[in-house]
């Protein structure tokens, strides 16, 4: 025998079996028990969250000989009819490829024709939104007067898509995401009854995937025993099988994203498109990653409403105090609207390294969100005394006699034999250059080199960068003279300039 799979193979036969979606079964079951079943029913909710297999069963519960307190036994010949799907009372269309008006009058013709055995005949309707106009004016008539012996369950992922006449004549089911939780016990449930070894770590990560859709977490997990038959499923094996990356890579992109690091972004990307990732998936996880960190920011509760371990949860922390809310919020703005476009488009890593360059840099984004960022960021290099500007470099260099007058014991003897300047290419940057390797070397030892970076925040009252270097030819530079020795650096930020302020 082939096969099959494990979302078919464990499709749940009875109500108590359907999980998720308790409020819709309860009321479903009443129906049957009380004998108050509708002609019309409109089943609505995302992929793989119950709709057409509670209809299945409906069909079967509502034929069935001996039912159980709602639930079809399974075991008498109309049970097993539908099941085997060999019963003329359920009748199945696919709307996705029988949406004409024919159709339609093909179905409507078998209306009028009772069931030869039980009471019901019960027509389900899936994808019922890609009906056309015509099909659904035909319909309609149908679900006015309908025989009494007759059920329709419309079952849809677009209920906006269904003409208002034929909504308020079905009873509305909506049906909801199934919790993470949910579909970690079930897939958990399947493992040990298929004797398949997991880590509870593996199963979440699965079911996370899945997205609210059990159908779709069954079959992720299929696809990661495939991958690694009779071997016990752990993490890394799921991440390797799905094709996605650890959490990890998450945490240094935002750092990098948030340090406006686009060298180190781009290659952070080719680490994930090098692990064999999709880029939607990659996007789609970041921006969830994300999703945590601005409820941890937003919220006075968040480890309580955040699913992930308290390891992660004490990483994400650390990550979310490193930028502010609106920040955050801009970066997921930018990522929603890069979700989107990935659909329409043939270059996603490109379209997808431009989106990350606009996130390290936002003064390429005009949005109101984004200059606000500017404004952010502009503040806090004021706050802190980092933003120098050129003009602050050159009243050092107009100045330099008075500092070095200033200044006290060796130090004040190693910069009367320096020179500085400002460098053309790097114009808050000061350039001092010693004329001696005595001064060179005096210069650059830790505490006179924090003792030199004090001196020249007094002048300016803000933090400066400069460049110790050494020429002792007594020439003048305008730049870098990076033939000589190694230079001594004090960097400070300089991701925004004296124009962009």
């Amino acid at each position: 025998m082939s096969y099959m799979a494990l979302y078919r193979k464990f499709r749940p036969q009875t109500f108590d079996e359907v999980k998720g979606q308790e409020a819709i079964v309860q009321t479903l079951k009443n129906q049957i028990i009380q004998n108050r079943i509708g002609h019309a029913y409109l089943f609505c909710g995302t992929r793989g969250t119950g709709k057409t297999t509670l209809a299945k069963i409906m069909a079967r519960a509502v034929n069935c000989e001996h039912p159980v307190n709602g639930n079809p036994c399974g075991e008498c010949e109309t049970c097993k009819a539908i099941a085997n799907g060999t019963s003329l009372n359920m009748v199945e269309m696919d709307a996705a490829s029988n949406s004409g008006v024919d159709n339609i009058r093909e179905l409507i013709k078998e209306v009028d024709y009772r069931p030869t055995r039980g009471k019901y005949k019960v027509y389900i309707i899936d994808e019922a939104h890609n009906l056309s106009p015509e099909a659904f004016n035909a319909l309609l008539k149908t679900l006015e007067e309908p025989p009494e012996h007759v059920i329709f369950i419309l079952a849809t992922t677009e209920a906006h898509k269904i003409l208002v006449t034929i909504m308020s004549r079905c009873q509305r089911y909506d049906f909801k995401r199934i919790p993470l939780e949910t579909i970690t016990d079930r897939m958990r449930e399947l493992t040990e009854r298929e004797n398949v070894q997991a880590t509870e770590e593996a199963l979440r990560y699965v079911a996370k995937a899945a997205d609210g859709s059990m159908r779709d977490g069954l079959s992720l997990l299929d696809q990661c025993i495939a991958f690694y038959p009779k071997e016990e499923l752990t993490l890394d094996k799921v991440l390797v099988s799905l094709g996605a990356v650890k959490t990890d890579i998450y945490s240094k992109i935002f750092n990098d994203v948030v340090e406006q690091n686009v060298t180190a972004v781009i290659k952070d990307l080719e680490e994930v498109i090098i692990a064999g990732t999709e880029i939607g998936r990659f996007v789609a996880d970041f921006t969830w990653y994300l999703r945590n960190l601005m409820i941890i920011k937003s919220s006075d509760a968040p480890a309580e409403i955040l699913d992930v371990t308290s390891e992660s949860f004490a990483e994400m922390k650390a990550d979310s105090e490193k930028a502010e809310l609106g920040t955050i919020m801009r970066y997921i703005r930018v990522l929603s609207e890069l979700t989107g476009a990935l659909k329409q488009t043939t270059q996603g890593r490109i379209l997808t390294e431009m989106t990350l360059i606009k996130l390290c840099t936002p003064q390429m984004d005009r949005k109101p969100d984004a200059i606000m960022d500017r404004i952010r960021a502009i503040e806090k290099k004021l706050e802190t005394g980092a933003f120098v500007a050129a003009a602050d470099i050159q009243q050092i260099v107009d100045e330099w006699n008075s500092i070095t007058g200033n200044a006290d014991g060796l130090v004040k003897g190693w910069m009367s034999i320096t020179e500085c300047s400002m460098d053309k290419q790097k114009p808050d940057t000061l350039l001092i250059v010693c004329q001696s390797k005595m001064a060179y070397e005096g210069l650059k030892e830790p505490e006179r080199l924090k003792q030199l970076q004090g001196i020249l925040n007094e002048r300016v009252r803000k933090e400066v960068k400069f460049e110790l270097v050494l020429d002792e030819s007594g020439g003048k530079y305008d730049k870098i003279p990076h033939s000589k020795t190694p230079n001594m650096a004090i960097e400070t930020d300089d991701s925004f300039s004296e124009e962009e302020f």
